[in-house]
């Protein structure tokens, strides 16, 4: 299957009127905050989330879907190059990532009904896992480099 992975830029986002009060990314996250460094063990590195929320994902981009919680599910602070962000679930889940660029990264059925992202460079990422059908599910979202 083919990763649909959009970018959206900051700017594209706020020109959408609703979209600039879509996601707080100054909220501290739901499921706390990592910081990790380049070839870090173990890989992948896990934390377990619960999915989902009552805001629409689209609010950011259409190519962004599910349902997404106001505040991130988990902040990375990563200090290296390439990283692979994404989740796991029984659940269709989805992922939204504002990174360290202030652009904003989503993708839906990545690996089956799995999302994922990937990324490079140092810096902030505040991570977003929904569910495409709403309600919640229980997930892991999972940072690599391979």
């Amino acid at each position: 299957m083919i990763a649909r992975t959009v970018a959206c830029a900051a700017f594209a986002a706020l020109a959408m009127g609703a979209a600039a009060s879509a996601q707080n990314y100054s909220l501290n996250p739901n499921f706390g905050t990592f910081s990790l460094n380049a070839g870090f063990l173990p890989d992948p590195y896990t934390v377990n989330v619960v999915a989902g929320g009552s805001i629409n994902a689209n609010r950011l981009g259409s190519d962004c879907v599910g349902s997404i919680s106001d505040a991130p599910d988990v902040r990375l602070n990563f200090n290296g190059g390439r990283i692979s962000i994404g989740a796991e679930s029984n659940s269709d889940t989805t992922i939204v990532v504002n990174g360290p660029d202030g652009r904003w990264y989503c993708n839906d059925d990545f690996d089956g009904l799995n999302p994922r992202v990937t990324l490079s460079g140092s810096g902030q990422y505040d991570i977003w896992v929904g569910t495409y059908s709403g309600g919640t599910a229980n997930a892991v979202v999972y940072f690599t480099e391979y």
